[in-house]
């Protein structure tokens, strides 16, 4: 007798099912209410007038919290290894993406002008994050101080560059000195999360570290950088050529991560963060070299890689609000330090400006205030933040934590409102100015003692 083709499907799951729980099974449940949580509270942000991030995020905060009210169905999704592993891919895959915004050549295009405003724009908040820290924890010691003057050197330009497209704004001189001074802001954070981390991590193995090797991991830093980015720039192109012969439809994407997740683990043996692997990788690899893939009529890289960027991020951005603790901002100082945490994440930015020629013409208000959304490049570090221990005991408590994250969050949602507001203001300013100029004669004044007659 014939078996019923119904049947054939559940006597070959019928093994599997007699091996045990299926580990997956958690981690496919914790995705789904990640997916369900980033598209609702993403669309309920965009829809604001906010990012879609931004939603993702304070998403997490609401159901990382419904323990508060009695529902603790979702709590082991803080700590699930499987959750955390696609998290810290979905980190790696977004700093691979940033990279790809850029290019070498842009980084060496900037001018003497973006390179300004980027070092001052990593000096400042840093400085006045580690003032801050030792102002209002001053019992925490240095290594705190530090990470949170790391922290407030972040920015994420992706906010900022589509608030510039929105207002037809992108092609300004404004706009060419934030995009160009973000690359370089991008490295220079990269590099002293990598100082700091290295300092924090020496101190965990019961040892400090002098100047000379905190020299030392500013040159591993710079030089890893430089040597995976002139690597990279020889192999990079070479790579994709190659997988271009081939006649799969994948060869395209499965290169291009090939390369990052090579790179990220390159940093990583090299004793820095993955992320500065990945963000290297990205620098390398330019759109024409693209070419031979889309002259056969294939989608660009980046189209390859914006669904796997939609599917794997969120579960970042959810995942880190559920890692917010509202029960925190209980405790005495949290809020306080988080508007010092937000003032110091303004005012560092707004020094960039200073790095601006006055006689340039440019709206140096905008600029600065283009820099200061800290964004997802402020989570990563804070995610960072949360591994580190000295002694057993953790740099960045659930308070700190918390209060990070209510500086991410007003950076990032004041700034599209505000730079609009200056770019506007720049722009009735220079309307005025050149209302109140005179347009020039046609004929010229006669000089004295001479006649209007022929």
């Amino acid at each position: 007798m014939r078996r019923p083709r119904s049947l054939i499907p559940l006597l070959a799951a019928l093994p599997l099912m007699a091996a045990g729980p299926d580990p997956s099974a958690k981690v496919v449940l914790a995705v789904a209410v990640i997916y369900v949580t980033a598209l609702l509270a993403g669309e309920l942000a965009v829809r604001l007038g906010q990012p879609a991030v931004l939603g993702e995020l304070l998403g997490g905060v609401l159901i990382g919290n419904l323990a508060l009210v009695g529902f603790g169905g979702l709590e082991f999704i803080k700590s699930d290894a499987g959750v955390d592993l696609l998290a810290r891919i979905g980190v790696l895959i977004l700093l691979f993406e940033v990279g790809l915004e850029s290019t070498v050549h842009q980084m060496m295009k900037v001018g003497s002008t973006a390179i300004l405003v980027a070092v001052l724009g990593v000096l400042a908040p840093f400085a006045l994050g580690w003032g801050v820290g030792a102002w209002l924890l001053p019992e925490e010691g240095p290594y705190l101080h530090a990470f949170l003057g790391a922290t407030l050197t972040a920015t994420s330009v992706g906010i900022t560059a589509r608030v510039l497209k929105d207002i037809g704004q992108s092609q300004s001189g404004e706009a060419r000195v934030i995009l160009g001074a973000a690359v370089v802001d991008d490295v220079l954070g990269l590099v002293i999360l990598a100082v700091v981390t290295g300092v924090i991590a020496a101190a965990d193995a019961g040892t400090t570290m002098s100047y000379g090797s905190i020299g030392g991991i500013v040159g591993k830093s710079l030089g890893f950088l430089v040597g995976a980015i002139a690597v990279g720039y020889w192999l990079a192109p070479r790579l994709v050529r190659w997988a271009a012969r081939l006649q799969s439809k994948t060869a395209s994407l499965a290169v291009s991560l090939a390369l990052c997740f090579v790179t990220s683990y390159a940093a990583y043996a090299a004793g820095l963060a993955p992320i500065i692997g990945a963000f290297a990788a990205g620098l390398v690899l330019e759109s024409s070299h693209y070419r031979w893939f889309t002259d056969k009529g294939e989608h660009p890289i980046e189209d390859l890689l914006h669904p796997l960027t939609l599917a794997l991020v969120p579960i970042f951005f959810v995942l880190m609000g559920m890692k917010t603790d509202l029960r925190a901002f209980l405790e005495p100082g949290v809020l306080g330090l988080a508007a010092a945490l937000t003032v110091a994440a303004f005012l560092g930015k707004q020094a960039c400006s200073l790095g601006v020629p006055a006689a340039g013409g440019l709206n140096r208000l905008a600029i600065g205030l283009g820099m200061v959304p800290r964004g997802e490049v402020g989570l990563i570090f804070a995610n960072i933040g949360l591994g580190l221990t000295v002694q057993g005991e953790p740099v960045v408590d659930a308070a700190i934590y918390s209060a990070v994250v209510i500086m991410v969050v007003v950076t990032t949602m004041a700034t599209p409102p505000a730079l609009r507001w200056s770019l506007a203001r720049g722009d009735r300013q220079r309307a005025r100015l050149s209302a109140s100029i005179p347009p020039p004669s046609d004929t010229a004044a006669p000089a004295p003692g001479t006649s209007h007659r022929p």
